[in-house]
């Protein structure tokens, strides 16, 4: 079953939220955050990415970024732009984006249910950004940023939900990247019971984005409790914030790749050696290349577009993993022709999300940054799930999910 438990959010005041809510910490690197929060010192990158607020020189894990994200949160709360509601709440967070809605519930998930595998999960982590977030919520004591959770769509729960939607929100507005987000908030016993006792009716949840952010609240939840020897159970780090979203509302873009070389190949070469696994056909623009089904590619090579499609007999239909579009690039060719073997510690690769366009890749290659590009077709919940189910895992940046979560809409207290 799927446990889950109100609690006491720390968010910000009702004029501020705009200024506050921040995309999370992992969409933006360094100079992207502190452009971003540029002249705007109620942005809650401050605390997500607090090396904005120091030296850029400065390795963005050392300790003092961590100090100083404590810092600038105490000094949220001290100036009263955040405050800590005072009783136990669920929140429903609304999202539309390109007029398409989706509707989560915020609340505490539990620790246990991660380490106990009812939180199911599609892919692995790093070490170093485990221990990156772990020392974020050790030094600040919080989780700044909700892990996005999915779960089998649910009508009891979807007609709740929308029965909720029809009171006047606490927050509503509109980012500057055109994503509407909308907050309500649950204090009402009786719905909260409700809505815990249903979604214990649910045997798993799946972590559709923020693996690291689950995994390091885990970790950190454990610790404590090894730590504590009047550890009871109900303390605040047995739980972490999540927000679960039904599957059938998300929507998952493609994740693409660019790579710096082709391995010491010619053109020539490069492309006769790609025939041997794909048929390759002339795209005449950007607009024409986009993949619209399964097993079909898009590559970006010398200022021009081309169509690969999987031949036949080249992958495992019946495989959950290897059928999938990223196992096929990966093994039939980013491996064997370019010589990436470990995609999650080469540095010759790089990851595009989809919300940037194929605009993007042409960007990358055209800069001599980059020598070719892929574009993928997206990965489905459904595929996600299946693997998840089945205690497998998907490669490395298979999935995209759009919108992103905002941090500092509401924040979980670990005390």
């Amino acid at each position: 079953m799927v446990k889950i438990k109100a609690f006491k959010g720390i968010r910000p005041k009702k004029e501020l939220v705009e200024k506050i809510a921040s995309l999370p910490y992992d969409v933006l690197n360094s100079d992207e955050a502190r452009v971003k929060a540029g002249g705007n010192p109620y942005s809650f990158l401050h605390v997500s990415k607090s090396e904005i607020d120091l030296s850029p020189e400065l390795n963005q894990y050392d300790e003092k970024v961590y100090l100083k994200a404590a810092e600038n949160f105490q000094e949220m709360l001290r100036k009263g732009w955040l405050f800590q509601d005072k009783s136990e709440k669920f929140y429903i967070y609304r999202q539309i984006m390109d007029g398409r809605e989706q509707y989560g519930l915020m609340v505490d998930a539990s620790v246990d249910d991660y380490l106990q595998k009812h939180i199911r999960i599609h892919e692995l982590t790093r070490e170093v950004k485990e221990r990156d977030r772990i020392n974020h919520v050790k030094y600040t004591n919080i989780n700044s940023g909700p892990v996005f959770l999915t779960y089998p769509a649910q009508a009891e729960i979807d007609a709740m939900i929308l029965q909720i939607v029809k009171n006047e929100p606490e927050y509503d507005f509109t980012a500057d990247d055109g994503i509407r987000h909308t907050l309500w908030i649950i204090d009402e016993p009786s719905i909260i019971e409700k809505l815990i006792k249903r979604f214990k009716d649910i045997p798993f949840s799946y972590v559709a984005d923020g693996h690291h952010r689950a995994k390091s609240a885990a970790m950190v939840g454990d610790q404590r409790r090894k730590e504590n020897p009047n550890h009871t159970g109900k303390e605040e780090y047995n739980w972490f914030l999540a927000v679960l979203f039904p599957h059938n509302q998300l929507r998952i873009l493609d994740y693409n790749r660019v790579v710096r070389d082709l391995n010491g190949h010619s053109k020539e070469e490069f492309l006769r050696r790609i025939g041997e696994k794909f048929d390759i056909l002339e795209a005449c623009c950007v607009a024409n290349a986009k993949p619209t089904a399964k097993n079909n590619f898009a590559m970006y090579l010398d200022h021009e577009w081309k169509i690969l499609h999987a031949k036949k007999g080249t992958f495992d239909v019946g495989d959950p993993v290897n059928s999938l579009d990223v196992s096929i690039l990966q093994k039939n060719l980013l491996t064997p022709i370019l010589g990436i073997g470990d995609p999650r510690k080469d540095e010759r690769i790089d990851f595009v999300g989809g919300i940037r366009g194929l605009a993007e890749l042409e960007k990358r290659v055209d800069s001599g940054e980059m020598a070719v590009a892929f574009a993928l077709y997206p990965t489905s919940i459904e595929q996600l799930m299946s693997i998840a189910d089945a205690g497998l895992l998907m490669p490395p940046k298979s999935t995209w999910f759009e919108p992103k979560l905002r941090s500092g809409l509401v924040v979980h207290s670990l005390e």
